[in-house]
């Protein structure tokens, strides 16, 4: 799971790529299927790829490279490990956050982010002493089909932070 700031993608660049992505459920959906492999692919690197290098090029506001701020970060995704999700790996970015993790049968991923989301938002803005928006809504999610996978996924977030320049980073961890 990818979660950014809400200032970390540009509108125009957010807005493009959320329009690529309805138009290509959209036509699976008129014709009456499920999306393709090659839609499933095109999705992937649309959402991976291109997120990606738009976020490790450090847009935005970049909050989370306040110590501080990603304490707060750090300690909500590791408060509930083994109770709710376990953790498998995960990094906090200068303007985004990525988390390898499992659910627990009780807590989906919808009411695991919005934990995640709503008490770091709540705490950082106090921090930073301002109000609004956050995160972006949004998130991209990819479900791991095999331990191949998963190790390709797992690698990519504990080396994210020294593959786009931060040397000695601290919001990392390989569980």
């Amino acid at each position: 799971m990818t979660s950014d700031c809400s200032d970390s993608l540009p509108h125009a660049v957010a807005q493009a790529l959320e329009a690529e992505r309805l138009d290509i459920t959209r036509t699976a959906k008129q014709m009456g299927r499920e999306l393709s492999l090659s839609e499933l692919r095109r999705l992937q690197r649309l959402f991976s790829e291109r997120v990606e290098k738009q976020l490790d090029s450090g847009s935005g506001s970049c909050f989370l490279r306040q110590p501080a701020v990603a304490q707060i970060v750090a300690g909500a995704l590791r408060h509930f490990h083994a109770q709710r999700y376990r953790l498998f790996a995960w990094c906090v970015m200068p303007n985004h956050v990525h988390v390898v993790f499992h659910t627990h049968a009780d807590y989906g991923l919808a009411k695991i982010l919005h934990s995640w989301k709503s008490f770091t938002a709540k705490m950082a803005n106090e921090l930073l002493k301002r109000t609004g928006e956050f995160w972006q809504r949004e998130y991209y999610d990819h479900i791991v089909r095999d331990q191949a996978d998963f190790q390709r996924v797992v690698d990519y977030v504990v080396q994210n932070p020294a593959k786009t320049g931060l040397k000695n980073w601290p919001w990392v961890e390989k569980l």
